[in-house]
């Protein structure tokens, strides 16, 4: 499919019929991204997709403890007290 480069106040773009949205599921944000024989549009990707999962799975597995355990300064060893 062909289509024309237009004007858009200073900048530039490309129409893009609804039905080829509507097919490729592009709303909204989506992503730009250069490659060597022009540019690829694409879904947004959500900030931090998969992350609940992963944890949850971290801890299933029991690996959700510290990486290093605590290093004792000269701050901890002066004695002081809560209050």
């Amino acid at each position: 499919m062909k289509a024309k480069i237009v004007r858009i106040g200073n900048s530039q773009g490309v129409r893009i019929p609804k039905p080829l949205l509507d097919e490729a599921g592009l709303e909204g944000e989506v992503e730009l991204r250069l490659v060597e024989s022009g540019i690829v549009i694409e879904r947004a990707s959500a900030a931090r997709v998969g992350w609940e999962e992963a944890a949850r799975s971290v801890r299933e597995r029991g690996e959700d403890g510290l990486v290093d355990g605590p290093t004792p300064t000269e701050f901890d060893e002066e004695g002081w007290v809560w209050e």
